[in-house]
């Protein structure tokens, strides 16, 4: 999560990625893509040493008068909870029940590198139609470094996700349920790579979808045997819209290891020129790219649309923020979709 200060953007950014199990059955002999896949997935989760894990961080940021935005993370704690509770339909921040719902399956924690550094997000696995590979949502931020200027050496390496990270939230991919899966190409929208910093445009447009290939620890061929989710990526809602925020925050009170929750009603950001949702909510660093859902369903957690992400927040302001997804979500969504995996490149920008 990004924080930002009323009128000057102050930020909170949150990034990730986590170490993925790979076997030979994720490539047929002879198949060479395939193979180039598997090595490349090998590759990242042998790079993902608990060492590495244990280091990476929320990419929290502060408002420097004279150098603008800069890091101030902190490495997460011990293992611990969330905080908040009462009324499960609205809450600024509750632990969601352990093995609640396809929800606690489908949401997960994003580790991945940039700028030469490890970082944390989260995650949710999208509804698809790939053959052989999955969508995870997050958001632009825990994709791509918004500051590369549309150059596509600015997408993040090394990236990674693991579903259902409260189940066994552990610093090895061997020792989590569903084993780890890691990212053949991301997509981000133009809006996002050429913003420059993270402003107005990059709030708009801070959403990112990750095709992941085979994972898990046999090699599983989707993420959606797992758990997955719609998304409603070509509709803005209304204000007063029921909404519930999910996360693995790893800052300050949270540590990262517990599925967190916000609910109420959104609003637009006053400070933002009612351009973003808003949502009351103390979730922090490490939530970000966590999916937003409209009609879900809080009794039994099994359904529900995406409909946004957790982008970012405003210092002393207990309320998390997200872009409204559109036509360009779309999109990017359908880049995401349909295309080919195959050339060079960590990613794809989406967009004229």
């Amino acid at each position: 999560m990004r924080t930002r200060r009323p009128a000057t953007l102050a930020a909170i950014l949150v990034f990730a990625a986590l170490p993925l199990l790979a076997s030979a059955a994720l490539a047929a002999p002879g198949n060479a893509r395939a193979g180039a896949a598997l090595a490349r997935h090998e590759a990242v989760v042998a790079h993902w040493t608990a060492e590495r894990m244990r280091a990476a961080v929320p990419r929290d940021f502060t408002w420097d008068p004279v150098r603008g935005f800069q890091p101030a993370a902190k490495p997460p704690g011990p293992p611990g909870g969330g905080g908040g509770g009462g009324d499960p339909t609205n809450t600024a921040g509750s632990s969601w029940p352990n093995g609640k719902g396809e929800i606690y399956e489908g949401v997960g924690k994003v580790y991945f590198e940039m700028g030469g550094s490890g970082w944390i997000c989260s995650g949710s696995v999208a509804t698809d139609s790939r053959t052989g590979e999955s969508i995870v949502l997050t958001a632009g931020h825990c994709a791509y470094d918004e500051t590369a200027d549309g150059n596509v050496s600015g997408f993040a390496e090394n990236w990674l996700f693991i579903p259902e990270y409260d189940a066994d939230p552990t610093l090895t991919c061997a020792n989590t349920l569903h084993g780890c899966w890691t990212a053949e190409k991301l997509f981000v929208h133009r809006g996002f790579a050429t913003a420059g910093a993270f402003n107005t445009q990059a709030t708009l447009h801070d959403w990112a979808f990750a095709v992941v290939g085979p994972g898990g620890h046999s090699g599983t061929a989707s993420l959606e045997s797992i758990a997955r989710f719609p998304i409603d990526a070509d509709q803005s809602y209304a204000e007063t819209t029921q909404m519930y925020a999910f996360g693995y925050p790893a800052a300050q009170r949270y540590k990262g290891y517990d599925l967190t929750y916000c609910a109420g009603p959104v609003f637009f950001d006053p400070y933002n020129n009612d351009l973003t949702y808003g949502l009351t909510c103390n979730m922090t660093g490490g939530s970000s790219g966590g999916p937003w859902l409209s009609n879900f369903d809080v009794d039994t957690g099994d359904s529900g649309t995406l409909s946004s992400v957790n982008s970012y927040g405003y210092s002393g302001v207990k309320a998390m923020h997200g872009p409204k997804f559109g036509s360009l979500t779309a999109d990017t969504w359908d880049a995401a979709n349909t295309s080919s995996l195959g050339g060079s490149g960590r990613g794809v920008i989406v967009g004229p």
